[in-house]
């Protein structure tokens, strides 16, 4: 899967912007056959989310919308996202008839209703997260990853495709993940990264190493990519890195974090050296990776609970708070999920 998501933003006081959500999420639910009702749905989901965030978020807000997929079942992921006042009371305020802002207070009721999957994460003063998702149909029980990944994959301001991209494959026994940042931006860089995907695509089952070698013939004639792999070995306990450029990585557990080892080199033209790094993994780790178009002077621990939600929250949290706004930015997170 290497998804670039589209990013609409909401401005406080105009809900102008919902119109312009729908339009994006009716375009992937027509292009992946979705039905009558749950296109429906889907749209609805983007007039409420869009809606909330003019409604409530005092400095507007984004909404991300990217496809996604689940055992074989594709759907539709929707991020409402602002850097707002927060809810003091996340369970009252998903609740029909509570309202801050003199409307009918439907709004996150009507969230929860009618997406598959909902989750909600706010902090008093430092704004909200929604998460929705709709399938086309329930994916298979045993469709429960051995990880959950989830990411926010945005064009530098004014591009109109992203030089990054990211894929993430599973196999037996394990789950691998790439993040690949095309040598600057705009189309050429959108080229080189999306070679990688391709050849990602065709070798994920190669370990990290090997498969970076591959990229590294196969990227010569672009302009070439910083490109980092991890393989999470879940019953083994382990990741395994290969980095070259300047991607980062890290591995958060329980009252330690560990950075990941890249190299420096592009893939493509210049990669002098080429190890493969293990560390440990635990149940209750999270994977972090990321562009350079996010800034890496960010923490977890200052966002109480954050570190336990979708990774797709967790995502979208860090390109909120630390975009840089010069560059193309990926942001990926994945963890075992929840019992």
């Amino acid at each position: 899967m290497e998804v670039a998501t589209d990013a609409v933003p909401v401005a406080a006081g105009d809900a102008s912007g919902a119109g312009e959500v729908r339009r994006r999420v009716a375009r992937i639910t027509g292009a992946l056959g979705f039905g009558e009702t749950e296109a429906g749905r889907a749209a609805l989901l983007a007039t409420e989310a869009a809606t909330n965030l003019a409604k409530h978020a005092t400095a507007g807000g984004t909404v991300f919308v990217r496809p996604c997929e689940r055992g074989g079942v594709a759907g539709v992921e929707l991020l409402a996202v602002d850097a707002g006042p927060g809810m003091a009371d996340p369970a009252a305020s998903s609740r029909d008839g509570h309202s801050t802002a003199g409307s009918p207070g439907t709004g996150l009721g009507a969230l929860r209703r009618q997406s598959d999957e909902f989750e909600l994460f706010t902090l008093p003063g430092r704004g909200t997260v929604v998460l929705c998702r709709v399938w086309p149909e329930t994916p298979p029980a045993q469709a429960v990853p051995a990880l959950v990944v989830g990411a926010v994959s945005v064009p530098k301001a004014g591009q109109v495709v992203c030089g990054d991209t990211w894929s993430s494959a599973e196999g037996p026994g394990r789950t691998i993940v790439m993040v690949a940042d095309g040598l600057g931006h705009g189309p050429d860089a959108a080229a080189a990264s999306r070679e990688a995907a391709r050849v990602f695509a065709l070798h994920s089952a190669d370990a990290p190493a090997r498969l970076m070698e591959r990229l590294h013939a196969a990227l010569r004639p672009t302009r070439g990519a910083a490109v980092a792999i991890a393989e999470v070995s879940t019953a083994a306990g382990r990741v395994r890195y290969a980095g070259v450029g300047n991607i980062s990585g890290a591995v958060l557990m329980p009252g330690r974090s560990q950075s990941m080892v890249s190299h420096n080199g592009i893939v493509g033209h210049e990669m002098r050296k080429l190890h493969e790094f293990e560390y440990p993994w635990v149940r209750a780790a999270l994977l972090v990776m990321h562009s350079d178009g996010v800034n890496t002077r960010w923490d977890l621990d200052r966002y109480a609970g954050l570190h336990g939600r979708d990774p797709s929250i967790v995502a979208a949290v860090l390109h909120r708070d630390f975009c840089r706004g010069t560059d193309d930015a990926t942001v990926v997170a994945a963890r075992e999920p929840a019992s």
